[in-house]
């Protein structure tokens, strides 16, 4: 996998760059919807019989269904929130502090991740490592990330690539639209009176909207 060279700053001008598009947009618009409910059959004019129902065999009930069965157990696994991840604990305070270069061999043989994974792994740097608000600062001397920072990190332990940190962002954007902010999560981060726990919930909600999504 590749190694990130993004500042905080950049990744959270990309992943704004990717919310705008409409393909993005496409991703987002009625994730929460459920189908249509049905319409209700038509009354049965007074005086005629109620149609008789045939009895069913044990194995009509497919015919039922819209779509395959395997389809159904796919998409509704695909639904369920990502697990939070446990394969390997962070490095300690002093993997904190330390340039992040040295976290590459971190990334060897690691597979792909979904942006929700992503972001469970953001949410553990910020709770062992610590948040901070220093504007666009990957982090400050005692090894605390911003919220972007935290995306940047997990990258460079292994944990998504690239493209997973800017789909990641971008979710999190779509998380800050549904709240009622319009700027960047860096923004966002520094505004005044925002706390860790502020961070933490922002990261909790786009990941139950992401899992909820598929992603």
């Amino acid at each position: 996998m590749e190694t990130a060279q993004l500042t905080p700053e950049q990744l959270d001008a990309q992943s704004s760059r990717l919310h705008d598009t409409d393909a993005w947009q496409r991703i987002v618009t009625g994730w929460e919807r459920t189908a249509h409910e049905p319409a209700p059959p038509p009354p049965v004019p007074a005086g005629e019989a109620l149609p008789t129902v045939p009895p069913m065999h044990p194995d009509d009930w497919r015919e039922l269904l819209s779509v395959p069965v395997d389809r159904l157990i796919e998409d509704s696994l695909r639904a369920l929130p990502a697990r939070q991840p446990h394969e390997r604990p962070l490095p300690g305070r002093l993997g904190a502090v330390v340039p992040e270069r040295l976290h590459a061999w971190r990334r060897i043989g690691q597979s792909d991740v979904r942006p929700s994974t992503h972001l469970g792994y953001a949410r553990r740097v910020l709770t062992e490592w610590g948040w901070q608000n220093t504007p666009y600062r990957l982090r400050n001397a005692r090894g605390a990330r911003c919220v972007c920072g935290a995306m940047l990190t997990a990258h460079r332990l292994g944990y998504g690539s690239l493209d997973t940190v800017d789909r990641a962002g971008a979710w999190l954007i779509t998380e800050l639209r549904a709240q009622g902010w319009t700027g960047l999560i860096g923004p966002w981060n520094r505004h005044p009176g925002r706390t860790a726990g502020d961070a933490l919930a922002l990261i909790d909600a786009t990941i139950r909207r992401a899992s909820s999504a598929g992603h």
